[in-house]
């Protein structure tokens, strides 16, 4: 059985059971609440968001890192390794600012009252100048301390050093290509554990809140999908048509079998053989330049994750009842941007990740575990607009470095596999 369809089991199995423990009344048991709901149900929870927290600080440094050390060959740090990233950066804008501003004019959480803390204060969040101070940090206080922001900096800088040390830099680059792959092993063993944790943290929360738990997820797993699909549908279509005046309807028929791998293994490295055959066999991208911009994509280029961190930040804050203020909801921008950079191309990455944007604006990273069940549902979902946001970028570059074959892209059935 696939992970996949473990989780969902379990998902749904923890919701029924909690449901029954709260319309039959049990949930107001002394024992059955000591020993099992705030016991057995709250420990297993507990256990797997404290791994999740564990992974963020080295998952982070790892992951930029290496997407720095990407841009090493002098080529790609010219203008299509600039190119590139400032599309990237462009698309993740746009992705965050759609969800924030829909996120906040719907009121997505409002009312939901499900916080698994309920007594919880907000941190007093810091003042701009604050945060562009603390930015520059001991690298070591700043993993000790999860502030992401310095670890971020430092990271990206340490990268661009490598790249510029020659043989001592190589060596250093290595090591931490290797260290990357045992940090995305780590995460796929974590995850695992997956399906154990939302049947305990579903159990408990439908336990204590019963049928409203279900509407309020319902508005935010709607709210997420509706803005991916739109992402998808809308927003990367028109900025292929714009930017390089290329068919966005043939390009999104050339995508399916790389978006439905993408949704199947939820996983933008897993995907990027495919996306890679995709741009340049079924598209008529470059080798060159493909082979540049689908990688460093798969590392940066996370707009799924950055309207999925947009929208549970608000919905989180609001369930709460914590007001965000506009320094807040700037750092949610900041953070958010930095964080789908860091975030890894493995399964619910962007959840780890999550937890950086929360605790910069002084949220309880224990939110995560409300909107833990629904996730993985989401996260198929964020993985194949990932890989899409990856493919349109890489035409656009293409197209603007006349690295592109336009007779490839207009035949319908260039580059198909044949039975």
């Amino acid at each position: 059985m696939t992970l996949t369809k473990k989780i969902i089991i379990f998902m749904v199995v923890g919701a029924l059971l909690g449901l029954t423990l709260n319309l039959t009344g049990l949930n107001s048991n002394a024992a059955v609440d000591l020993y099992l709901i705030n016991g057995l149900f709250h420990v297993i929870g507990q256990l797997f968001i404290l791994s999740l927290k564990m992974m963020v600080v080295p998952l982070v440094f790892v992951s930029l890192f290496c997407g720095t050390t990407a841009l090493r060959d002098p080529a790609m740090l010219g203008s299509i390794g600039g190119r590139t990233l400032a599309f990237y950066l462009m698309t993740t804008a746009i992705a965050l600012a759609i969800a924030l501003s829909f996120a906040l004019m719907i009121g997505v959480g409002v009312g939901a009252d499900i916080a698994t803390n309920p007594g919880y204060t907000p941190k007093e969040s810091k003042t701009f100048i604050e945060v562009i101070l603390s930015i520059i940090d001991n690298p070591i206080k700043a993993m000790a301390e999860g502030n992401l922001l310095a670890v971020i900096v430092f990271s990206i800088l340490l990268g661009l050093s490598a790249t510029m040390a020659g043989k001592a830099g190589d060596q250093i680059i290595d090591f931490f290509k290797a260290f990357n792959e045992v940090i995305m092993k780590l995460v796929m063993l974590i995850m695992h554990f997956a399906p154990y944790a939302v049947f305990a943290i579903l159990a408990k929360v439908f336990a204590e809140l019963g049928v409203d738990a279900i509407k309020s997820l319902a508005g935010y797993f709607f709210t997420v999908l509706g803005l991916l699909i739109f992402h998808a549908l809308v927003v990367y279509p028109v900025l292929l048509k714009l930017l390089s005046g290329l068919n966005p309807l043939m390009f999104l028929k050339k995508m399916e079998g790389a978006v439905t791998f993408a949704f199947g293994t939820s996983s933008s490295n897993a995907t990027i053989p495919v996306t890679l055959r995709t741009v340049t066999e079924r598209m008529g991208v470059s080798k060159s330049v493909a082979s540049f911009t689908i990688p460093f994509g798969a590392t940066i280029n996370m707009d799924g994750t950055a309207i999925m961190q947009g929208v549970a930040t608000v919905f989180i804050a609001n369930a709460y009842g914590v007001d965000l203020t506009t320094s807040q909801l700037l750092m949610v921008v900041l953070m958010a941007t930095l964080a789908s950079i860091g975030s890894a191309g493995v399964p619910s990455a962007g959840l780890v990740m999550l937890q950086g944007v929360l605790l910069q604006v002084g949220l309880p990273i224990e939110g995560i575990g409300i909107i833990l069940g629904i996730d993985r549902l989401l996260d198929m979902t964020r993985t194949a607009v990932n890989i899409t946001g990856d493919a349109t970028v890489t035409c656009i570059v293409a197209k603007s470095q006349n690295q592109f074959d336009q007779a490839v892209f207009d035949a319908e059935h260039a580059g198909e596999i044949k039975e």
